[in-house]
C-alpha cells in the first residue's frame, strides 16, 4: 500500500531522481533545488509525494495564481502504475486547491507524451482547443 503526504524539500532529491528515471518527464532548469523551494514556500501544502516504505514512487506538485490551479510533474514510477497512485495524487491536489477556493485547474502535457494524454483523457480533463500557450524565456536558456 502507498502513503500520500505533503512534499517537503527533504523529498527533493528523491523526486528529481524519480523524474529523471521516468520516460516522458522533462527536467528543466526551473526544477532546480532553489526554484522548487520557492514553489513549495509560495504554495504550502499543495504538492504531494506518494511513498511505499521509504521510497518515493510518485509526485504531483500544484500551485495557484489566486484564480486558477496548476498541476505540474505528475509522475509515478512505472513499476507502481495502475495502483491508484496517480489518481490519489490528483484527488489530493484538487481537494486542497478547492479547500482554498480554487475550482478550476490546468495541467500542461507535452505533445509527445501519449501516456500522459491518455491518463488525463481518462480522468475527464478537457484538452483545450480554444487557446494556445505562449512562453517567454527571460534568460535565453532553451532548458528554462
Amino acid at each position: 500500500m502507498f502513503e500520500i503526504r505533503s512534499m517537503t524539500m527533504e523529498d527533493y532529491d528523491g523526486v528529481i531522481q524519480l523524474m529523471k528515471r521516468t520516460p516522458g518527464i522533462t527536467v528543466r532548469d526551473a526544477d532546480s533545488r532553489d526554484a522548487t523551494r520557492r514553489y513549495l514556500e509560495r504554495n504550502p501544502g499543495l504538492s504531494f509525494v506518494a511513498k511505499i516504505g521509504d521510497e518515493i514512487v510518485g509526485c504531483l506538485m500544484s500551485g495557484h495564481d489566486g484564480r486558477r490551479g496548476y498541476l505540474q510533474h505528475l509522475v509515478v514510477q512505472p513499476a507502481h502504475r495502475r495502483k491508484g497512485i496517480a489518481n490519489a495524487l490528483v484527488k489530493r491536489c484538487l481537494g486542497e486547491l478547492q479547500a482554498i477556493g480554487i475550482v478550476k485547474s490546468h495541467v500542461d502535457v507535452l505533445k509527445t507524451n501519449a501516456l500522459a494524454h491518455s491518463f488525463w483523457d481518462r480522468q475527464g480533463w478537457a484538452s483545450r482547443t480554444d487557446i494556445d500557450r505562449y512562453s517567454w524565456i527571460g534568460n535565453g536558456s532553451a532548458n528554462a
